[in-house]
């Protein structure tokens, strides 16, 4: 569908458009050629780097779309950004201890990931967060700083336990945080039987309710966490145990992703007074573990909704202090190390990413509107009656009349008393009508509610390549909302509307909520023998752990970057999608079987005289190549 004509267009114009100023922290920004350029702080200065450059890069490599674009500088920053923001609230506020950050790797498992953020995070000391024997064994391969924490969630076997109180003799600090009174039992018994003291935290239940998606779980009904009874019933089993100086964390968590800095700084003043009670209770404690939920500004609107925030990092970071110190300081309580587990801050902005578009559906007239013939169908007639007569005063009359006369011809058509030609005449005369209607409709000053949703309703469908099951599950699973926007051609003015579908043949596979509560995306048209590129931003968290082999459409081509100071980038790592020979296997296919199989269908039609032996080369070359070829849509 046609956008609404703007009256003007440049840069400015396309960065508050697609709210790239208000979204991008900075990162991202638009050149004067209409490309979208990451700005990337180096040295102490920022740099500039166009996401086109990188795509030709991407295709001299043969590293064709889909591709996820990670970019190491940008993820490198996050984590100084939140370190640095704490150690400037805690001097500000002459806070009497320090900042320890780990990072869930739950929140993105892979690889260099995780080495990156050990690898830079050293020099902050900053830490990893497990939540399974996998995920402790990756913590313990990858950090190096003995000074780094590993905080262990989740519930725990013996095997988990023995793992982490290894760690605690080769002088890491690796807390267990108990989520279960029976979980108590077990450290005992298997810290006794390797004499290593444990390092125990719990995880308390808050009262403090949140809003935003995750909102059911804060509050009483949260999963994870004691209740003040088991808090009580587990202090009792450590001091029965003789074990109490070995409660040193107390942890909480109110959610991910949480929108309002009120509700956190409840939590915060809360979760002290647990704080203060484990001290009374003769527990030494000194680690306070704020758990995660720093919330990442999808969509730019600085508000307390699902997908923004109401609040920046610096605040945050001083709310959190002030409100630790307000508690603790009239008891005269020592300030505990303060311990966050911020994940989606920490990676979101670092991965992008990025697919052509393929094809269009328009819900435009494809034909020219001309007046029917004498001896046409007097139902036909009426319809184009319709399209002449259209004007600002009488736009809901047309449009009742025009769905009426629309419905008639579908009627008629099913009966056989009207051929295709006729019914397809009408269905042209119907979008023309349907598009004076959304071109009308901004004039009338008492717009009917059935006319407000033309615009979604006419949208282009544009056939991206790329599967949301895969690369963007969140947009499915709970309808997370990320930043997309062309990454080329923002001179220009887009002029249609439209949403998005990917490849697979499902119909949940589209992608219609945009930022700014918007369902329809502004792009341009398509031009022939050229690629169209759309980059979705802030992908870093989950979508990467969370990707789903709908339609065996399999892991993305994947680039890793490094951003220099004099503008140049190095490919740091390359890594080729999935083939169709991988993700079958995957589901338990053996591809060399496949082949054999395949091979004998062939040659029996070499033996009923259907195909030549040359043919049969053909086809057997054919299908070993679509094996070892990608699962996305490839140009010839």
């Amino acid at each position: 569908m046609k956008s609404t004509p703007l009256q003007h267009w440049d840069i400015e114009t396309a960065k508050e458009t697609y709210g790239i100023n208000h979204w991008s922290n900075g990162y991202f920004d638009v050149s004067d050629q209409g490309e979208i350029v990451i700005t990337c702080p180096v040295n102490g200065h920022k740099v500039n780097v166009s996401l086109m450059d990188i795509i030709e890069g991407m295709k001299d490599r043969e590293l064709h779309m889909p591709v996820l674009l990670r970019i190491e500088n940008l993820l490198d920053h996050s984590i100084s950004r939140i370190n640095e923001a704490f150690r400037a609230a805690i001097e500000k506020l002459e806070y009497q201890n320090t900042y320890r950050g780990v990072f869930p790797i739950k929140v993105n498992q892979q690889c260099h990931v995780v080495e990156e953020i050990a690898q830079f995070g050293n020099r902050y000391s900053h830490g990893l967060e497990a939540g399974s024997k996998a995920e402790l064994i990756i913590a313990l391969a990858s950090l190096q700083n003995e000074d780094s924490y590993i905080v262990c969630n989740g519930y725990k076997d013996e095997e988990f336990i023995d793992l982490g109180l290894r760690a605690i003799q080769l002088g890491w600090k690796c807390f267990f945080v108990v989520e279960s009174p029976t979980e108590v039992e077990v450290i005992v018994q298997r810290s006794r039987e390797l004499g290593v003291k444990p390092m125990i935290g719990t995880r308390v239940k808050l009262s403090t309710t949140v809003e935003g998606h995750w909102q059911h779980d804060s509050g009483d009904r949260s999963i994870f966490g004691l209740n003040s009874l088991q808090l009580v019933e587990v202090i009792d089993l450590l001091k029965d145990a003789d074990m109490l100086d070995c409660l040193r964390m107390l942890h909480f968590h109110l959610g991910s992703q949480l929108p309002s800095i009120h509700n956190i700084r409840k939590g915060v003043q809360e979760a002290c007074r647990y704080y203060v009670s484990m001290i009374n209770e003769g527990a030494p404690m000194g680690y306070l573990d704020l758990g995660g939920g720093l919330a990442v500004d999808y969509e730019g609107s600085q508000q307390s909704g699902t997908h923004s925030k109401n609040y920046t990092l610096d605040e945050y970071c001083i709310d959190i202090v002030e409100a630790v110190m307000q508690t603790l300081d009239p008891l005269e309580i020592d300030h505990p190390v303060l311990i966050s587990e911020s994940g989606r801050a920490t990676v979101a902005y670092s991965s992008l990413f990025l697919f052509n578009v393929l094809d269009v559906a328009h819900f435009d007239p494809v034909f020219v509107i001309e007046q029917p013939d004498e001896d046409a169908n007097e139902t036909l007639k009426n319809l184009y009656e319709v399209t002449e007569s259209i004007n600002g005063k009488n736009i809901q009359e047309c449009y009742n009349d025009a769905i009426f006369y629309r419905d008639e011809i579908r009627h008629l058509f099913n009966r056989g008393q009207v051929d295709l030609r006729t019914r397809a005449t009408a269905e042209n005369y119907f979008l023309n009508i349907v598009q004076q209607v959304q071109a009308l409709a901004p004039g009338v000053e008492h717009l009917p509610d059935e006319l407000t949703n033309l615009r979604e309703d006419l949208a282009d469908i544009y056939y991206g390549n790329f599967s949301v099951f895969q690369s963007l599950p969140d947009a499915w699973a709970i309808g997370q909302v990320f930043p997309m926007l062309p990454v080329h051609r923002l001179n220009e003015m887009p002029t249609r509307e439209a949403m998005f579908a990917d490849l697979t043949c499902d119909c949940d596979g589209k992608i219609d909520q945009f930022i700014g509560g918007r369902k329809t995306l502004p792009l341009h048209p398509l031009k022939k023998g050229e690629d169209y590129y759309i980059g979705t931003f802030l992908v870093g968290a989950y979508q990467e752990t969370l990707s789903d082999l709908h339609n065996l459409f399999g892991d993305t081509n994947v680039v890793s970057i490094r951003i220099n100071a004099d503008g140049s980038y190095d490919f740091m790592r390359e890594i080729h999608g999935d083939s169709i020979a991988d993700v079958l296997s995957y589901v338990e296919y053996d591809p060399r079987g496949l082949r054999d199989k395949f091979r004998n269908t062939v040659e029996k039609a070499v033996r009923g005289g259907k195909i030549s032996v040359a043919t049969r080369q053909e086809i057997l070359s054919a299908f070993s190549a679509s094996l070892d070829g990608y699962t996305y849509y490839e140009h010839d």
